[in-house]
């Protein structure tokens, strides 16, 4: 099982949008997925109470029983695991951070955010576990979004290739707990967050296929 966590220490950086649309891209693909939400706004965990399909799960509970949670998916045959954290919780943060094998950290391509960005990027380095900005809610056509990019890697930050602009069918999928992928499969946001996805699959180890899973000859 891979697990992928994403991080900001600034609230409204996407961090619960990009967590389920990557849940979902992953669970399209054939990979079984869960998704542990540790905000106390439960935000990820409110969108998987909506939704009608069972999968992927989404799982509500504290930072001290990530452990317990970890192995539970494990144990479960997920093959993916994503953890959306809270804002401004710096331990619980950290522990998301060690417990996976890819940090994504959102952030919008502003000059207060990129300002934020430091403290969640020192979590990371803290945990010596691969890190990578996902610059996110950017406007489309701006050259702000080049210029931030510059500017973080010239902090010696890896910024990944893809970026996710702001789009309707974000905010419209996740109404009715869909995703920008179930409601416009066909558009750009979709697009971008399969091409996020196929990136962040590479990053961790993922096949390109789910392996068969022995006991039920399951994908």
């Amino acid at each position: 099982m891979k697990t992928i966590a994403v991080l900001s220490q600034k609230g409204g950086s996407g961090k619960s949008t990009i967590s389920v649309h990557l849940a979902v891209a992953a669970q399209q693909h054939g990979f079984r997925v869960a998704v542990v939400d540790l905000d106390p706004q439960a935000t990820a965990r409110k969108w998987g109470d909506k939704r009608e399909a069972d999968e992927p799960e989404v799982i509500g509970d504290h930072a001290e029983r990530l452990p317990q949670l970890v192995d539970a998916a494990r144990a479960n045959g997920a093959d993916l695991l994503v953890i959306d954290t809270a804002p401004n919780a710096d331990r619980a943060s950290l522990t998301a951070a060690r417990a996976a094998d890819l940090v994504l950290i959102p952030c919008r391509p502003s000059s207060f955010d990129l300002d934020a960005i430091e403290a969640t990027c020192d979590l990371a380095d803290i945990a010596k576990k691969p890190a990578w900005v996902v610059l996110n809610a950017a406007p489309i056509r701006s050259a702000i979004v080049d210029e931030a990019r510059r500017g973080l890697e010239a902090q010696g930050r890896k910024v990944a290739p893809q970026v996710v602009h702001v789009r309707v069918a974000f905010s419209h999928g996740v109404i009715d707990g869909r995703t920008a992928q179930e409601l416009e499969p066909d558009g750009k946001a979709a697009e971008e967050i399969e091409a996020l996805f196929s990136w962040a699959r590479t990053q961790v180890g993922l096949p390109a296929e789910p392996h068969v899973h022995k006991h039920t000859g399951e994908k």
